[in-house]
């Protein structure tokens, strides 16, 4: 499985003054559907705490949307989605590979932390 440097840091954005990622983009790059990924995360409470998953609020997704508009980078979140993105640190990614428990989940692991 072969990521561009450019591609992931285009996934990256700044909230509460952490580098995070939305759900969308690493159901993407997991090959799942957003509402598996945030199942896997809901069933697994006890492996997200607050410093590896970010619930935003209004102001925070406002913020989320500048972000995108600056970077005019087409994400996989719908912004009129019924619920906020999850937004994981890059603990929080690391995590998401133990909890989807898949090769493809291991791969996308090793490139975005290696």
């Amino acid at each position: 499985m072969n990521f561009s440097n450019e591609k992931i840091e285009a996934m990256i954005y700044k909230v509460r003054g952490q580098n995070v990622m939305l759900d969308s983009d690493l159901a993407k790059l997991y090959g799942v559907e957003t509402g598996a990924l945030n199942r896997q995360v809901r069933r697994n409470p006890s492996r997200f705490p607050d410093d590896f998953l970010i619930q935003p609020n209004s102001n925070e997704i406002e913020d989320l949307r500048c972000q995108f508009g600056i970077a005019n980078h087409s994400s996989t979140w719908n912004y009129k989605r019924r619920s906020a993105p999850m937004l994981f640190t890059e603990n929080g990614v690391a995590m998401l590979s133990t909890v989807l428990n898949s090769e493809r989940a291991i791969q996308v692991n090793i490139a975005l932390t290696g």
